[in-house]
Parts: C-alpha cells; structure tokens; sequence
C-alpha cells in the first residue's frame, strides 16, 4: 500500500462552558466543520486543557463558578495566544469591554446562533496574516524608539521586548505598514479582523487601548498611536 499525501492536522478548538448542553452544542457544531474539538466546564480545566492541547481557538463563557472566564483569558495570555471568542449573558457594554480587555478577541451575547459563532471562529482563523514585507520599505519599521519587525513579529521600545497577542500585533502591523494613512475602524477590522466579521466596530478602540498601554502609549499625549477625530486612527513619529 502506498502512502497518500498527508492531510493538514485539523484545527483544534477548546470549549469552557458550565452549562453542559450549550457546550455540547456548540462542539458538535465545531466538529461538523472539522475542527478537533475539547470540551470542558471549569475554568481550572480550561487552562490544563489548553495547556496540553494547545488550541487555535478558545470559545469561553465569563459566567462560570470558581475560576471565571475573565480571569481565564487573563491567564491563557501568558502562555498561549490562541484566539478566544468570550460568551456573556450580560448584555451591558461593560462586561464585554471588561472581557476584552484581558485579550479576547471577539465576544457574543447569549442567546447566540452557534453558526453565527462557527463563522466568527472561521473567519478569524482563515484571515491572512498582515505582516509581508512592502517593496521599497525598510523591513523594521521605526517610530522613535518603537520598532516593529513583520518578519519575526517582534516589536521593541527602546530596545524593550512587548509581548503582543497576535491580534493586537496585526494591529499595530497595519496601522504600521502605512503610516501615514489615517485608517478607520472598518479598514482596520477588514485588515486585521476580516472582511467578513460583524460584530461591533468599537471592538477597534478596545485594542487599540490594550496596545497603547502594553506600549506605554499615553492615550492624552500619544507617540506611536494617535487618533484621527472622525476617522480612526494612524501611527504618529515617536
């Protein structure tokens, strides 16, 4: 018997939800579209499961007891940059911005679709990566003392190491890749999102927040990431 052409690994994907049909739901949706999928209920398996497993994404409720989704993402941040879509049964604005703030990257209020969730989750996997080096640009790009390398994805400041997820280091890639141009929100979530998410174009803000202050960036005064009143936002000189 000879040997076939070996298939691509899957995708694997970890679900943390204490509501055991929800999550059952939303793994069998997961595994229809191919993913390996891990589901767990606790926030303590949550981060052992992704520890062992090292998932591509992380589709995580706030509300669990003990540990909660809040403090799992916060904790996921330090080892793994897995993508990490947060579900919340509160509607209000602040405990999505509460959650993104830990670094998650996108989230949903319950009741969701589970093809709506799919489609997030696909999307953000299959977006290109920002990130290819420009004919005629310098291949580390310099704003004072901030220096962004696309190739290793490493960013510096004032020869400082800044550890960035990989959303938010897309982020800064493209408002980087063209600096002069003053970006909107929608021409940023097409970049660094994909064309084809619908959620919230506020979700911009909240990264471009997270990204400042891991630059020390003040947002009063800011060198490397200024806002553009109308528009968007824009990389400044340093």
């Amino acid at each position: 018997m000879t040997d076939g052409p070996v298939a691509p690994a899957a995708r694997r994907a970890l679900v943390v939800d204490d509501e055991v049909e929800l999550g059952r739901l939303v793994g069998d949706y997961l595994c229809r579209e191919g993913f390996a999928v891990d589901v767990v209920r606790t926030g303590a398996d949550a981060l052992a499961s992704a520890r062992s497993a090292e998932p591509d994404v992380v589709v995580l409720d706030v509300m669990m007891p003990g540990i909660d989704g809040v403090e799992v993402c916060r904790q996921l941040r330090v080892f793994t940059d897995a993508y990490v879509i947060m579900l919340t049964a509160r509607a209000d604005e602040v405990d999505k911005l509460v959650g993104l703030s830990v670094g998650a990257d996108d989230y949903l209020t319950k009741p969701f679709s589970p093809r709506e969730l799919v489609a997030r989750v696909k999307a953000m996997l299959r977006r290109p990566r920002v990130g290819q080096p420009v004919p005629g640009q310098e291949m580390v790009r310099r704003f004072g003392d901030l220096a962004v390398d696309p190739e290793a994805r490493e960013v510096t400041v004032a020869g400082r190491p800044v550890a960035l997820t990989r959303l938010e280091f897309d982020l800064l890639e493209a408002l980087s890749s063209r600096p002069r141009l003053a970006f909107s929100r929608r021409q940023l979530i097409e970049r660094v999102w994909g064309p084809e998410w619908g959620g919230d174009e506020h979700i911009v803000d909240v990264h471009v927040a997270r990204l400042r202050r891991k630059l020390g960036d003040d947002p009063a005064a800011s060198r490397f990431v200024l806002t553009v009143r109308g528009v968007g936002y824009r990389m400044g000189t340093g």
